[in-house]
């Protein structure tokens, strides 16, 4: 019971970290841990989609807490103000590829920048986190 409990943690701390400050390998750590067959694989893929979701809200959250001390959109890097100017225009279902690699954490920045509403961006959020973890799983089955 030891060894679920921390293997899903693990599971967990990767994707949330994969997420937010550091690249990393939850995909990974989902692939092998599907592989092994030691878990459920629903299990896993809930858990992964729920930390990555969690990750991502916590840069929506920096984006919110950059917008009060830089309100001003011409202060962001290149590929944050492309980022920003993409939320913009299509709102909060653009949050659906967050997923994708270094435009998805762009994404949760802008969202939270622009204050988009709570509930729907991290339902979006992790529909999309879901959906991809949900792919690789089926990938590793």
């Amino acid at each position: 019971m030891q060894e679920i409990v921390s293997g899903m943690w693990g599971l967990f701390l990767s994707a949330f970290i994969s997420s937010t400050i550091a690249p990393g390998g939850s995909e990974a750590v989902l692939a092998y841990m599907v592989s092994e067959g030691h878990f459920q694989v629903r299990h896993l893929v809930i858990v992964a989609a729920i930390g990555n979701t969690l990750g991502a809200m916590t840069t929506w959250g920096l984006g919110i807490l950059a917008e009060r001390k830089f309100p001003v959109a011409n202060l962001l890097s290149d590929k944050k103000q492309k980022a920003l100017n993409m939320v913009k225009k299509r709102g909060v279902w653009v949050l659906f590829f967050s997923w994708l690699p270094v435009i998805g954490d762009a994404l949760c920045f802008a969202g939270g920048w622009l204050k988009l509403p709570l509930l729907p961006a991290c339902s979006v959020i992790l529909l999309g986190k879901f959906s991809r973890y949900a792919v690789i799983a089926w990938m590793f089955v």
